[in-house]
């Protein structure tokens, strides 16, 4: 038999940026019995998901929920509003922007990519002002999507996207605002009405402290009379039929039940806690491994406080010393699992996540471990992060994620 938890005593530190550690709570709801997706029961389920999740991304319209991983909803929110051909405008932040981009050629999409020169494209948030002089110039409005992402997995940056709708209004463009908030959905700030936001994508295996397995677009009205216009085929990823059976909690494909279990499960856990609380827990233990990696006197990927990420924070190893190799005597020797670097900053930086069900002794420990990885890998540290996580947490009380 194939052997995937073979880990010595006591829970394996799974400190990726996500997947992230699936509470109790909703592992145990995600084994309860699976249900007729087309009878009574499910409907009650359905409609109750969906009503989360509304309050979840903060809208009033529509939220489409597929059986599918984040890629799936790139896709999706593209081939709903967008024409093979279209000219669309993405900015790239990280990895994960450079990922949505080439999905979007794949598809036949005419794609032009902004960014800050070189590795500074991604140390840095998006440029709401590059974006409103691109869009200024284009006065014949062959630019039909922009498309950027809020929390940048691969390099620990949260962008300005009210900032963003700013940028496109003051242009007077009519494009369509297009987000990726897979990483930062229910753990950094996020506000799909008030920000103008036109598709919102995101998935189940980060803030939502699911496992991988659903994704989810959130619409506005005006995406959705795009897509009535788009001629772009499409099926199963149709946003048309989802809508009008998702007014009674049913679904035109089968539905993933058991993960739905789990979806209502992590709403009611994150909604009882309210979410200005959430976000007010990632900042708080953000700024504890922040302090950790100052003390280290390594420096963090996001080359710019005002953005630094709620979900993860980015540590830049010295010249000549490989990350990769330091993650590997982590995992090692102290049972932790960090994130590696992506793209043009593999093997040059590890991630730390910091993000749904964590709390500060869990921290502590993960910062323990890297600690005692980097001194094995011969990496001179100016301090002790251990003390510095310590004393920020011990200063700075928060509350705990409700069990």
């Amino acid at each position: 038999m194939l052997t995937t938890n073979a880990h010595p005593t006591g829970r394996h530190f799974l400190q990726i940026p996500g997947p992230s550690p699936v509470p109790d709570r909703i592992l145990r709801a995600i084994s309860s019995p699976t249900i007729d997706h087309r009878g009574p029961e499910f409907g009650r389920l359905g409609l109750k998901v969906l009503a989360d999740m509304q309050a979840i991304f903060k809208t009033q319209h529509p939220v489409m929920i597929y059986p599918a991983s984040g890629t799936g909803a790139w896709e999706a929110a593209l081939v709903n509003t967008l024409n093979a051909g279209d000219h669309v405008l993405m900015y790239e932040t990280g990895h994960f922007a450079f990922l949505w981009n080439r999905l979007a050629t794949q598809l036949g999409l005419k794609t032009e990519v902004l960014s800050l020169p070189g590795l500074e494209g991604w140390r840095h948030g998006v440029q709401a002002d590059l974006i409103e002089q691109r869009l200024k110039a284009d006065s014949g409005h062959s630019i039909k999507a922009v498309c950027v992402v809020h929390n940048e997995t691969s390099t620990g940056v949260t962008s300005d996207i009210a900032a963003v709708r700013r940028a496109i209004d003051a242009a007077k463009h009519p494009a369509l605002l297009l987000v990726d908030t897979i990483s930062g959905l229910a753990g950094a700030d996020y506000q799909h009405d008030a920000w103008g936001i036109d598709v919102s994508i995101s998935g189940s295996q980060k803030g939502l402290m699911l496992p991988p397995g659903i994704s989810f677009n959130a619409l506005s009205p005006k995406a959705i009379e795009a897509s009535k216009a788009c001629k772009t085929p499409r099926s199963y990823w149709g946003w048309g039929e989802m809508i009008e059976m998702n007014k009674t909690g049913y679904w035109p494909s089968t539905p993933n039940t058991n993960l739905l279990y789990g979806l209502s499960e992590a709403c009611d856990m994150l909604l009882a806690d309210g979410m200005e609380n959430v976000f007010a827990r990632h900042q708080r233990w953000a700024a504890g491994v922040r302090a950790a990696v100052n003390a280290w006197g390594l420096p963090i990927q996001c080359a710019d406080a005002a953005v630094y990420s709620p979900i993860l924070t980015g540590v830049m190893t010295p010249e000549g010393v490989d990350a990769d190799a330091v993650r590997k005597v982590i995992y090692e020797r102290f049972d932790c699992s960090l994130g590696t670097g992506l793209g043009k900053v593999k093997g040059r930086m590890f991630r730390i996540g910091h993000l749904g069900d964590s709390n500060d002794l869990t921290l502590i420990a993960t910062v323990a471990g890297c600690e005692m990885g980097l001194q094995l890998a011969g990496v001179k540290l100016a301090g002790s992060g251990v003390q510095a996580i310590m004393n920020h947490f011990s200063s700075h009380p928060g509350g705990l994620l409700k069990a």
